[in-house]
């Protein structure tokens, strides 16, 4: 009996010194935002704008529809602190150079997230490089 009893006594006392469960103090705002994200991704299907992505040693060439600005982010999923963000305008053939000087081999997911006659955009793809 007193081995039943000084388990239940550890077992509270390990439950209260355990931290406390967080949660998201902007979990409703980032519903809201997702609603908008969710909306410029049908946007981009509605109007099959989806951009081409094609990859050489040197840079990423990003091809629009249709004369588009921006922002373009590589993030990587395995660091944050390797994450790139870059701005992003396209020049008379809707074709627009990210660098990648400073990136590092493996797999990336791209965010483009751009306007093109007065519409919002986003889209997300996984690339290698």
């Amino acid at each position: 009996m007193a081995l039943f009893m000084l388990f239940i006594i550890l077992m509270c006392v390990k439950m209260f010194n355990l931290p406390a469960d967080e949660y998201d103090h902007h979990y409703y705002e980032k519903g809201l935002d997702f609603d908008k994200d969710y909306a410029k991704e049908r946007q981009v299907l509605a109007d099959k704008a989806q951009p081409l992505i094609g990859i050489s040693g040197k840079d990423i060439q990003l091809t629009f529809k249709e004369e588009a600005q921006g922002t373009a982010k590589l993030v990587r999923p395995s660091s944050v602190s390797m994450d790139r963000s870059f701005a992003i305008k396209t020049n008379g053939n809707g074709v627009v150079a990210l660098p990648l000087m400073h990136v590092a081999k493996g797999r990336w997911h791209i965010v483009l997230e751009w306007v093109s006659n007065h519409k919002n955009y986003l889209y997300e793809k996984e690339i290698d490089l």
